[in-house]
């Protein structure tokens, strides 16, 4: 009689093993980080890393800070900007985020 209230204790399945489908999503998600995120930023890395190596005398110049001037003297890790007719600045290399054209400064 307590058989009729008790039901059967069957044995759960076999686990699957995980194949490349339980993968894909995780796959997906990183090719999408690397397309949207991480290439844009390594490119414009490249970019920058370039515009500080080509830096030379006399180019006119804005830093990230908002400063404008015109290069005096180029070094390793330091430039000497002036920035007024008697006012010169040393600022380091990587401050800078833009070379404007030639003649620039004179129209401001």
């Amino acid at each position: 009689m307590l058989d009729f209230f008790i039901s059967n204790a069957w044995a759960a399945p076999a686990a699957q093993e995980p194949g490349l489908a339980s993968f894909l999503p995780l796959i997906v998600l990183f090719a999408v980080f690397y397309f949207l995120l991480i290439r844009p930023q390594l490119k414009q890395a490249k970019q920058h890393k370039k515009l500080m190596g080509e830096l030379s005398k006399g180019d006119e110049i804005v830093t990230s800070g908002g400063l404008l001037g015109k290069i005096k003297e180029v070094g390793d890790n330091f430039l000497l900007v002036e920035i007024t007719k008697d006012t010169e600045v040393r600022i380091q290399k990587n401050a800078v985020s833009a070379v404007l054209p030639k003649g620039t400064l004179k129209t401001l």
